[in-house]
């Protein structure tokens, strides 16, 4: 059996975050930091919205793709250099991985749409650009909420959680409400959103 254009393009996005020297253990199996996120990232597109256009799968697998290559100590370590550094992340995934979707055969067009989803255009605005953001919010509650708690303030924390929340359609709302969390982090998230 050939393999579809979407196999081809998910083994090669797997391929470039495997190589991923930073790892994370997860259930006591250690993996390429950015292959677990990607991985977790298309798990929870298709539990969440099990349609989801080809697009917007490849662009939840690939929303981090080679993340580790730009760091962000090569920008200064202020709001300004933040968003300078998250900028050139988005485009640099786009482009990344406009290239393994070329080497796959998929279309212009296509390929386009994806870099558009990549980049986040259009947020609250494009229902795909929305649907991939709600996806991000909720791996981020799910998975990395917690180390997120033992890094930051409480302060800061509720500051994040609302940022986060804010940024999600009334659908990825609900779904986070779904999620298992601590009994801390749930008091947390409910003082942040005044619930």
């Amino acid at each position: 059996m050939t393999a579809t254009l979407f196999q081809n393009a998910s083994k090669w996005i797997d391929a470039e975050n495997a190589q991923d020297p930073n790892h994370e253990t997860y259930q006591a199996i250690t993996y390429p930091k950015e292959l677990l996120y990607s991985n977790r990232m298309y798990e929870r597109l298709m539990d969440f919205h099990k349609n989801a256009s080809e697009e917007v799968q490849i662009a939840s697998k690939a929303q981090h793709i080679c993340r580790w290559k730009i760091a962000r100590e090569s920008y200064s370590m202020d709001r300004v250099g933040y968003l300078k550094w998250r900028e050139d992340l988005k485009k640099f995934h786009a482009k990344t991985t406009a290239v393994i979707l070329e080497k796959a055969g998929y279309s212009e067009e296509f390929i386009a749409r994806v870099s558009f989803l990549i980049e986040k255009k259009l947020l609250k605005k494009d229902a795909e650009t929305q649907l991939l953001e709600d996806v991000i919010c909720l791996v981020f509650l799910e998975y990395y909420l917690d180390p997120f708690v033992h890094k930051h303030d409480r302060e800061k924390m509720k500051n994040i959680i609302l940022k986060t929340w804010l940024k999600m359609s009334e659908k990825g709302q609900q779904e986070a409400l779904k999620i298992n969390y601590s009994a801390a982090n749930l008091e947390l998230i409910k003082e942040s959103l005044e619930l």
